[in-house]
């Protein structure tokens, strides 16, 4: 594993899962790049896969690990052990396998399978600013392995037409999580993706959920932008794949403004054990 930059590697890291359950709503696609800009920032940043269909780690031209997320959920190994660096120097990636997809069964009898990997995180936080975990497309164990290991979520989310009944299901989820196993979790925002905002229902879809949660959604959008569905093929995130396209100039923005949001609110996970940082 190669090492945090030493200016940050005192601190502990933020956590943040991006989750969704229904797929196909820029959910990777915002893990990776969100990483990628933060790292860009001279953030030291952590991109953990927890989904068993590996986009995030191929995302990064990481194909095959010999040890993955896996390994470390069930004890096989410890997580540090699993980190891979990436062509961002504040960049590391603990990639997923297909042995991930057995993980929920395995993890079922297991003491605390919900804490699973809050603990195998713990040792890796202080080593940096920010942990981003992307979620599976569902709500099962995996998912609530990354939400009992969080601080915030950020929720991506497409304007279709089922976009609130979708979100309605994920924050009664999130509540669920903090009343038994995360009380400081939290909703750090909500990131509205592949706007194209020629389209009626899109600009719809976005004023109805702007209403219903406010200041909770991000101001900057997400459009739809062929260049960030390219840059998965070629191992890159877009910032490094074309960083003057719209895409990689609006996941800038929306780190950007997730940053001052927190600067704004700069109450920092105090522990990297069983409770949490400050909910903001």
């Amino acid at each position: 594993m190669n090492e945090a930059p030493a200016a940050l590697a005192r601190r502990s890291g933020r956590v943040l899962a991006v989750a969704n359950q229904k797929g196909g709503v820029g959910k990777t696609t915002t893990a990776v790049n969100l990483a990628a800009s933060l790292a860009a920032s001279e953030r030291a940043t952590l991109l953990v896969d927890m989904d068993p269909q590996g986009n995030a780690s191929s995302a990064f031209a990481i194909h095959d690990p010999e040890v993955h997320v896996y390994d470390a959920l069930l004890g096989a190994c410890v997580m540090k052990d699993a980190v891979h660096p990436t062509e961002l120097p504040h960049l590391h990636v603990v990639p997923s396998g297909p042995d991930l997809v057995g993980a929920e069964i395995e993890l079922v009898s297991t003491e605390s399978r919900e804490r699973r990997l809050e603990r195998a995180l713990a040792d890796l936080r202080e080593s940096y600013e920010f942990v981003l975990i992307d979620c599976p497309p569902s709500l099962g164990l995996l998912t609530l392995n990354a939400l009992t290991a969080a601080d915030g979520v950020l929720i991506p989310l497409q304007c279709e037409y089922y976009a609130l009944e979708g979100l309605a299901r994920l924050t009664d989820t999130i509540a669920r999580v903090r009343e038994g196993l995360n009380f400081e979790l939290f909703v750090q925002g909500i990131v509205l993706t592949m706007i194209d905002r020629r389209s009626n229902l899109a600009r719809q879809v976005e004023n109805e959920v702007r209403s219903h949660f406010g200041e909770r959604v991000f101001r900057n959008v997400i459009p739809r932008n062929v260049r960030l569905s390219e840059a998965p093929s070629h191992g890159k995130p877009v910032l490094l794949y074309d960083i003057r396209s719209s895409g990689a100039v609006a996941y800038l923005r929306l780190t950007e403004e997730l940053l001052g949001r927190l600067a704004a609110s700069p109450a920092a996970p105090a522990t990297t054990g069983g409770s949490h940082g400050h909910a903001s």
